[in-house]
């Protein structure tokens, strides 16, 4: 027996699970697979707990990417409030720091901008007599400190939570589940889904691939083969260490300038990321031995009262990123979701390859439109910029 759904979506991470409440949100019939126990078990899982606008990537020149961001965020912190919380962080100039006090003071003001202005976008720079109370934040060359703010959510709850919005409004989801094959046709196309230790079939409208670092092999299972997109894997890794830290820090590594966070996380300190190529199993991704070293040289740097060795680490985690291969750092890339389509109008597979935690919901409104001509008409049932996360 075949079931009939507008939409078949592959992946419970961030995107399948944004894409999914979009879907159903506009009356459409949605499936979801996800070849975990339960969504959330890769990247989306395994990020920095942050929802933020990116601060880092108006240097690119990506405003819109920037505003995008801050919207979202303000939207969750409304939609979400229990699971979204500001959290202020403190951005160190020292002498030998890549960017200067003016330069750094001129972003943050356009990060405000950018961000309507509102108060929970603005900076101010943090008068030399509180920088002791900055967790023992190293001062000797310090020229300023700047405190602004951005917000952190647990990624892999905020994902449940959106998964459960898609169900109440009527999406099905199937976990230990994974695409078997699948072949487009003129209606859209079918699919075999291997459910536990069954095979079922579903017809589909549009299949939507948000396997994340894994959508490369969804799409070797896809009939008439469609191009693969040119991608890389890029893995981020995270520590954690047993001691509080009362803020939130956005500091730059000693080894080579890039941005590291250090972060309150559930009575102890996050410290991350990294960005290092990564060519194994998607599956099994976990930091390595210079990664480790790596971020806990910039906690070092920075919070020397407060050392930190390899036997101190709690816990450590990494996630994958899916940026476009490219010369040059992994940095300077483009963090614009790409929307890839099997054909340009009434497309019948569309494939999401990268994006943020933090614009989920913009990027499945795109989904959506990219989409529409495919699918029946259909009676809206919600917006999903006014739904609230429970």
């Amino acid at each position: 027996m075949t079931a009939e759904c507008d939409l078949l979506v592959v992946g419970a991470g961030i995107h399948g699970a944004g894409v999914a409440q979009a879907a159903a949100a506009a009356g459409w019939r949605v499936v979801v697979i996800e070849q975990a126990a339960t969504p959330a078990q890769g990247t989306s899982s395994r990020s920095s707990k942050l929802i933020h606008g990116g601060l880092r990537y108006l240097e690119g020149g990506h405003l819109g990417l920037v505003h995008e961001c801050l919207r979202e965020r303000a939207l969750l912190l409304r939609n979400a409030p229990h699971l979204v919380r500001l959290l202020p962080l403190h951005l160190p100039v020292y002498r030998d720091s890549r960017l200067g006090p003016w330069r750094l003071g001129a972003g943050l003001a356009l990060y405000a901008l950018l961000g309507g202005l509102r108060p929970a976008n603005r900076s101010q720079r943090v008068p030399a007599a509180a920088w002791a109370s900055l967790d023992g934040l190293r001062r000797d060359g310090l020229r300023a400190v700047y405190r602004y703010a951005e917000a952190q959510a647990d990624d892999a709850a905020l994902t449940r939570a959106v998964v459960a919005s898609a169900v109440r409004l009527g999406a099905t989801l199937h976990c230990d589940a994974e695409l078997v094959g699948a072949v487009l046709d003129g209606a859209g196309g079918r699919a075999t889904v291997r459910i536990g230790g069954s095979e079922r079939r579903f017809a589909f409208r549009v299949l939507v691939n948000t396997s994340g670092p894994w959508l490369t092999r969804v799409l070797a299972r896809v009939t008439p083969a469609p191009p693969a997109p040119a991608i890389e894997l890029v893995r981020g890794a995270h520590i954690v260490l047993p001691q509080s830290t009362v803020a939130g820090y956005y500091i730059e590594s000693p080894r080579d300038r890039r941005p590291v966070f250090v972060l309150p996380w559930r009575g102890g300190t996050l410290v991350g990321t990294t960005e290092v190529m990564h060519t194994g199993d998607p599956g099994h991704v976990v930091p390595s031995a210079d990664e480790i070293d790596y971020l806990l040289q910039a906690y070092a740097h920075h919070f020397p009262g407060r050392p930190a060795g390899r036997d101190a680490v709690a816990g450590s985690f990494a996630g994958l990123r899916v940026l476009p291969a490219g010369a040059g750092r992994f940095g300077a890339r483009s963090r614009e979701t790409l929307l890839l389509a099997d054909r340009p109008d009434a497309p019948r597979l569309v494939t999401v390859a990268g994006g943020k935690l933090t614009s989920y919901r913009a990027t499945a409104a795109r989904v959506i439109e990219r989409i529409r001509a495919t699918l029946p008409p259909a009676q809206q049932v919600a917006r999903t910029e006014e739904l609230a996360l429970e």
